[in-house]
C-alpha cells in the first residue's frame, strides 16, 4: 500500500527525501521520487524536508492546514530564554478557586499533538478528571491503600477521606487542586514526554501544578482495577503520568538550589 502522495510535477528528483527515509520506502525512478511500498510508517521526514513541497503523507491529507513553512536556521527561542523559562517553572500546590475551561485544555493538547513518540505510534491520550474527582480519588485510595504501612502519605489520605470535618485545602494528594489530567500510553516514555510538554505549555498560559507520585502509583499496584474507571480507554495503555493542574494562588520570586546533576562521558 502506498503511503505517500507525490506530485511528480513539483518533484525535482533531488533525492533528499530518499536520504532521510529510515525505512527505505523511497527510490528515485525516472528522475522523480517514488513510493515503493516497502515499510513506511508515516513519520513525515520526507514531506517535511522536501524543498519543493511535493510530498503529502496520505494518512494526514485532511490535515494540510497543519502544515506550515518555517526557516530551520531561525530557532524561535534562544538558549538563554529557554533556560530562564525552565528555571522559573515551579511545582505549585496552592490554587485559586477557579476552574480551567475545556477550551484551555484543548489548547494544551497542542503540545501533545507535536510530541515525539516511538515508531510514530501516536497512542498517547489524556483524560481530564474534574466532576468525578472525588469518586476517582476514592478509587485511587482503594487501590493504593495496600501500601499504607510503607507510605505515610497514603495512610494520611485514608484518614482524610474518613474525616467528616476534613479541611478541603489540605487534601493529602491534591492540596488545593480540583482538576487532574492523566496521560495514558502503551509506552511510559511517550506519555511522560507528552505530559511534560503539556505542563510546560500550561505555564505559558498562567497555569501551574504538580506531578502526583501516589496517583501514578495506582497503575503499578493494580492496573486492571484502575482501568475500571476508564472504560473508554484501551486497557493495554497504562496511566504513566498524573498532573494536578490549576491557576496558582501564589507566585514565586526566585529560583532555589538543586543537587548537582551528574554527567558521565563514556
Amino acid at each position: 500500500m502506498k503511503h505517500l502522495i507525490i506530485d511528480t510535477e513539483k518533484c525535482s528528483g533531488c533525492g533528499i527525501c530518499k536520504s532521510v527515509c529510515i525505512r527505505d520506502n523511497i527510490e528515485i525512478i525516472d528522475g522523480v521520487a517514488t513510493d515503493i511500498e516497502s515499510n513506511c510508517f508515516d513519520c513525515g521526514q520526507c514531506s517535511t524536508i522536501c524543498k519543493q513541497n511535493a510530498i503529502i503523507i496520505k494518512a494526514y491529507q485532511d490535515q494540510m492546514d497543519r502544515v506550515e513553512e518555517y526557516n530551520p536556521r531561525q530557532i524561535p527561542v534562544s538558549y538563554d530564554d529557554m533556560l530562564q523559562f525552565l528555571k522559573q517553572r515551579r511545582t505549585c500546590r496552592w490554587f485559586k478557586n477557579k476552574k480551567i475551561e475545556n477550551e484551555t485544555f484543548e489548547k494544551l493538547m497542542e503540545a501533545a499533538y507535536y510530541s515525539p513518540n516511538r515508531q510514530n505510534i501516536q497512542d498517547v491520550e489524556f483524560s481530564v478528571v474534574d466532576g468525578k474527582l472525588d469518586e476517582f480519588i476514592n478509587h485511587i485510595y482503594d487501590i493504593i491503600s495496600v501500601k499504607e504501612d510503607e507510605f505515610f502519605r497514603i495512610k494520611q489520605l485514608g484518614d482524610y477521606l474518613r474525616d467528616e470535618n476534613r479541611d478541603p485545602k489540605r487534601h493529602p494528594l491534591l492540596w488545593e487542586g480540583n482538576q487532574l489530567i492523566l496521560a495514558f500510553s502503551e509506552a511510559k516514555t511517550d506519555a511522560v514526554i507528552a505530559m511534560t510538554r503539556m505542563e510546560l505549555l500550561a505555564y505559558t498560559l498562567g497555569l501551574g501544578g504538580f506531578h502526583s507520585l501516589f496517583i501514578g502509583m495506582a497503575d503499578e499496584v493494580n492496573h486492571d482495577k484502575l482501568m475500571e474507571f476508564f472504560p473508554g480507554i484501551d486497557k493495554n495503555k497504562h496511566m504513566y503520568a498524573a498532573f494536578v493542574i490549576g491557576y496558582p494562588r501564589v507566585r514565586y520570586r526566585r529560583t532555589r538550589p538543586h543537587n548537582e546533576i551528574k554527567l558521565t562521558y563514556m
